[in-house]
């Protein structure tokens, strides 16, 4: 149309020096091991574009994706050769693509490893299961002969309860040891940013932290150490006196006990904000809680504006964004918080 669409209502801040900072906190714990960094997901949400070159600044060399369709937006950033896939090459297409662009497959089966050796193979890295049961090589076929043809570079595998005090994290443990004296390798790989918490038995020679890098705190012991790195508002749209007895949003789940000043908030569910972060939750002002009523909508939540009567339409709110804080009063884990966030948060 020729014109320049007016400023976004919604925001998403990261604060990169608390990213970097986070890498560097992942990286020292992990003692003698590297920290590498999981990018999957958009970076958990939080954008490769923004996140990829500040964690490569802080010193990481070694990237994680899932797809091979999040290859090439991580490649803007960073050499193809430092990014894994976890997938793993399925199909001789994907083979093909791994070899062309250089990045590396995560080898899952000794099918994706004959996958590997026919496109012409090359360096590798091979997910064991130990127990989680998802992808890996069974421990019972690593003696494939397709798996003993490959050249593996890091042999890893993947923690199911690293963030519990759980009997099957020494057990897994205790199988990825047997299968690193099973398997050629150079380096091997076990913990992620929970598994780092676990101590060094955990750490190997390279560690693959995510959701700690993010702001997020799997483990207490980590509370003290990561901070946190996005920062939502949103503005508000309208704002209204509504009378006693007048019900606010679908389902009238809101009736008010007297006469109120709400304001609607541009910010719903189709942006991450789910329906169950409703109940209970607040946004707020420079300090001032304004308590949520009735249904978080797609694209709306209305905000009682008791707490702060000088706002307006065109004002900025804070979103409730404390990750470990909205997890426990959600169904949702810190894993679905980051990576819910919408497209518009992110225009």
């Amino acid at each position: 149309m020729g014109a320049d669409p007016p400023a976004p209502t919604l925001r998403l801040d990261i604060d990169t020096q608390a990213l970097a900072a986070n890498w560097r906190a992942m990286d020292a714990l992990s003692g003698r091991a590297a920290a590498g960094a999981a990018v999957k997901a958009d970076c958990y949400g939080l954008g490769a574009d923004t996140c990829v070159p500040v964690l490569r600044e802080a010193g990481c060399r070694h990237f994680f994706v899932a797809h091979w369709s999040e290859v090439a937006g991580v490649a803007r950033h960073v050499p193809a050769g430092e990014i894994a896939v976890l997938h793993g090459p399925v199909t001789r297409a994907e083979a093909d693509y791994a070899r062309a662009v250089g990045a590396v497959p995560v080898i899952n089966s000794p099918e994706q490893a004959r996958t590997w050796s026919a496109a012409g193979g090359g360096p590798c890295h091979l997910m064991v299961d130990t127990g989680i049961n998802r992808l890996g090589v069974a421990l019972r076929d690593l003696a494939d002969p397709a798996i003993a043809a490959l050249e593996i570079d890091v042999l890893m595998s993947h923690l199911a309860c690293a963030d519990e005090d759980s009997p099957m994290n020494p057990r897994q443990l205790e199988a990825f040891r047997a299968a690193c004296g099973q398997v050629p390798h150079r380096r091997a790989s076990l913990a992620n940013s929970a598994g780092i918490a676990l101590g060094p038995d955990y750490a190997f020679d390279l560690t693959r932290p995510g959701l700690a890098l993010y702001g997020g705190v799997p483990r207490a012991e980590l509370a003290p150490i990561v901070r946190p790195v996005a920062r939502l508002a949103a503005k508000l749209i309208q704002c209204r006196t509504i009378e006693p007895g007048e019900s606010v949003g679908y389902n009238a789940a809101f009736t008010a006990p007297a006469a109120m000043r709400v304001g609607t908030v541009s910010l719903g569910y189709a942006d991450g904000f789910l329906r169950a972060r409703g109940p209970g939750g607040a946004f707020a002002s420079a300090g001032r809680g304004l308590p949520i009523l009735g249904k978080v909508s797609m694209d709306m939540v209305v905000v009682d504006l008791a707490a702060a009567p000088d706002l307006g339409p065109g004002d900025w709110v804070e979103v409730p964004f404390d990750l470990v804080d909205a997890a426990q009063q959600t169904i949702l884990s810190q894993y679905e918080l980051l990576t819910l966030l919408g497209a518009r948060l992110k225009s």
